[in-house]
């Protein structure tokens, strides 16, 4: 047993609310109005010292005439969010330059275990009321959140008969309107059976064919090396809510969410050229992409109980993907499952499927202690979780070690109101871990790194090597505090720290183990190694990241305008970096820093103008001597700089206009001792979207990357730093009303 230092936080979050006030509004900020339910229990956003904001249903309507893709959404809103990769995939796309923890009401769908990236995209926006999204290190909900935390809210159950939303488009690709289209459909029933059980439904369906960049050239279907890409996919998405009130006080609700996804590529993607790009000589030999992924809870509260409100919600998800088929392709893919054929290494046991399970319950009490302190608030409980992950090849074998973990959580934070202007907020989480690993026979791995001869590499073999495993511990004590101040009504300034962590992708260094000259042998001779050479997972182990975070700003409105001006900085001593030509994991110290705004000004009753504006960039000590000496690599911070203006008008006859025009910088940073760069381009694209009231609905149009340009997408190019292109010009046709 050991113990790994673990901190964990409870607080959530402050800077910054959007909401629409009309119907075409663009993102406004009403803190006398708007709560947060991401903080574990209801809070109103002036109290919470650190960085909100909420994406609203107005908003989310705006935004899927654009685009169906979440990760765009929180792009154009958010800042802090990087820019979208494009595709069915999240890979590199982040919070702050840290993992963001995704939730759907309040239920946690990641795989900390296994962090695997393919999750955000495939939320449908239909079945959502509305995104919480908590900027900064949190363990609120457990491991996860070290950039941040987003709550996606379905749509609630409305009172009385069946209320019918129907939103129906097609999407397509100017490049090639034919073999681009991609249709949708969203069906969404609402309503309340008199006396009896509410329900909220939504079913849709979504499809894509072939996606093109602003040069017209196809787009691959896997530029991203195992995740998936924006092509040839079908999506399902189920979301249902049951609802049932015992009395005034008591209700009990079930929600269900169902995402089944299945991409057919047709060729492999070619990775030697200077850009990704589909291989039309070499057609796609593997399995599906496939995502299976179900989501149940169970949800009691009482707000009336001696102790307060009580919530208890129990949960359980099952998730399952498989990841594209690859091949060898140095030096982006050094990595893969070895044929025994050197002259065409790669075996078709290198394509794998994750499998998780993940259960847990989670007690929360909301406890008003005013007869101590006037306004004192207490908000404690405690989460039982567990969770089992397992990666397969194509032919059943473990590519990791079976991981089987359960955690244990108790935590308390109370919220104090001094005077009528600051408000105090503090709390300590403790955490348990037991980690019980799975030992496992690691597949015989052909690879090849850097070398000063024609090919520019050379290759080995690492033959199968025996992973033995163990059972491990690790907990501690966490804190957060923070305060928030009202200078004058409607300007309130905050400030808080805040503490996370995160598990290190076990699953990612147990699938590495042995990858060093000491376990590997020639390609003439691949069993070099005496037969059962063993590694044991405690030398390998990787230790809990732990994350500090520091937020500060300004937020408010006065007249016409409304909006916030934060600061960060995030700091980690165990930082985790993946090194794409090396195919190694590393952890060392590291630090976050960046700027936030987002500013708002209805102008008139018709005209809207909108920013988002977010800089950020880190540093980490690639030599282990405690000194910040680089620039962290664009897998973490791929364009320091990114902002989105917007302008919105509702004309007299209900017609609506939005025009957006998003940027980012590019970057040529010093990542490691001996100079490497690896340069992205900066870019700036224009979208524009148009409403009209059409027979009791809306007809909507609009396009995407209006000038069809043609640039680097940052998130994208940064996993295996290699020039990934972005979308081009894609334009929509849609319709949508509520029967």
């Amino acid at each position: 047993m050991r113990t790994l230092r673990l901190l964990a936080i409870l607080g959530a979050g402050t800077a910054l609310a959007g909401a629409a006030r009309a119907e075409t509004a663009a993102p406004a900020i009403a803190l006398d109005e708007i709560s947060v339910t991401a903080t574990r229990a209801p809070r109103r956003i002036e109290d919470v010292p650190q960085s909100v904001q909420i994406v609203d249903r107005e908003q989310i309507r705006q935004q899927l005439a654009l685009t169906p893709n979440p990760s765009a959404v929180l792009s154009k809103l958010v800042p802090g969010f990087t820019v979208p990769n494009g595709t069915i995939s999240s890979a590199s796309e982040n919070f702050r330059g840290r993992n963001l923890l995704v939730l759907i009401d309040g239920v946690p769908v990641n795989t900390p275990l296994r962090d695997v990236s393919r999750l955000l995209n495939l939320i449908d926006l239909n079945s959502v009321e509305r995104i919480e999204v908590v900027a900064g290190a949190s363990s609120l909900y457990s491991a996860g959140a070290t950039g941040g935390t987003v709550n996606f809210i379905t749509r609630r159950p409305t009172d009385g008969a069946p209320v019918v939303t129907v939103n129906t488009a097609v999407r397509t690709f100017t490049a090639d309107p034919v073999h681009g289209v991609a249709p949708e459909t969203s069906i969404s029933v609402t309503g309340k059976v008199p006396d009896g059980v509410d329900y909220a439904f939504t079913g849709s369906g979504r499809f894509a064919a072939r996606t093109y960049d602003g040069k017209g050239r196809e787009l691959p279907s896997d530029g991203q090396l195992g995740q998936g890409g924006g092509d040839r996919f079908q999506l399902g998405n189920i979301n249902l809510r049951l609802g049932y009130d015992l009395d005034l006080a008591k209700r009990v609700e079930f929600g269900l969410t169902q995402i089944l996804l299945n991409q057919d590529p047709r060729y492999l993607t070619d990775y030697t050229g200077a850009f990704a790009r589909p291989n039309y000589a070499r057609p796609y030999i593997g399995l599906p992409v496939a995502e299976d992924t179900r989501s149940l809870y169970l949800r009691y509260t009482d707000r009336d109980t001696p102790l307060g409100s009580l919530s208890i919600l129990g949960f359980y998800n099952d998730i399952n993907k498989r990841f594209n088929y690859t091949q060898f392709a140095y030096p982006a893919n050094p990595f893969v499952t070895y044929s025994f054929n050197p002259t065409a290494p790669t075996s078709l046991a290198n394509q794998t499927a994750l499998a998780t399970e993940r259960g847990g319950i989670n007690l929360t009490l909301d406890t008003d202690l005013s007869a101590l302190l006037p306004g004192l608030k207490l908000t404690w409980g405690s989460d039982v979780i567990s969770e089992s992950t397992r990666q397969r090849a194509r032919d059943g074998t473990d590519v990791f070690t079976p991981l089987q973990q359960n955690s244990y959580a108790g935590f308390a934070l109370i919220q104090l109101p001094v005077g009528e202007r600051l408000t105090l907020r503090a709390g300590m989480r403790y955490e348990h871990f037991d980690l019980d690993v799975s030992g496992f026979t690691r597949p015989t791995t052909f690879a090849a790194t850097a070398a000063r001869n024609a090919l520019g590499y050379s290759t080995f073999v690492l033959p199968a090597l025996n992973v033995t495993g163990g059972k491990f511990a690790y907990s501690a004590p966490t804190f957060n505090a923070g305060a928030t101040f009202n200078l004058v009504p409607g300007l309130d300034l905050y400030g808080g720290f805040s503490q996370g962590y995160a598990l290190a992708d076990i699953g990612a260094f147990t699938r590495r183990a042995g990858l060093s000259l000491a376990y590997a042998c020639p390609v003439t001779r691949p069993f070099c190694l005496p037969a059962g050479t063993t590694i044991a997972y405690a030398s390998i182990a990787p230790q809990a990241q732990i994350v500090n975070s520091y937020d500060f700003g300004i937020r408010g409105r006065s007249g016409i305008f409304s909006g916030s001006l934060g600061g960060f900085v995030s700091t980690s001593d165990d930082g985790t970096t993946f090194d794409p030509l090396t195919n190694r994991l590393s952890q060392q110290k590291e630090m976050i820093y960046g700027v936030e705004f987002v500013g708002n000004a209805q102008v008139t009753e018709q005209l809207n103008l909108g920013t988002v504006l977010g800089y950020r960039e880190g540093r980490y000590d690639t030599n282990k001597d405690g000194r910040l000496d680089s620039d962290l690599p664009n897998n973490r911070i791929g364009a320091p700089f990114h902002g989105t203006v917007s302008g919105t008008y509702l004309f007299a006859n209900g017609v609506s206009l939005r025009v957006e025009g998003e940027g980012f910088s590019g970057r040529d940073a010093r990542i490691d001792l001996v100079g490497t760069r690896y340069r992205l381009k900066d870019a700036f694209t224009v979208n524009a979207a148009i409403g009209a009231p059409l027979a009791g609905g809306e007809l909507y149009a609009s396009v995407d990357n209006l000038f069809d340009r043609a640039y680097w997408n940052p998130t994208a190019t940064a996993v295996r730093n290699l020039t990934v292109y972005g979308l081009g010009r894609t334009v929509t046709v849609g319709y949508r009303r509520t029967f």
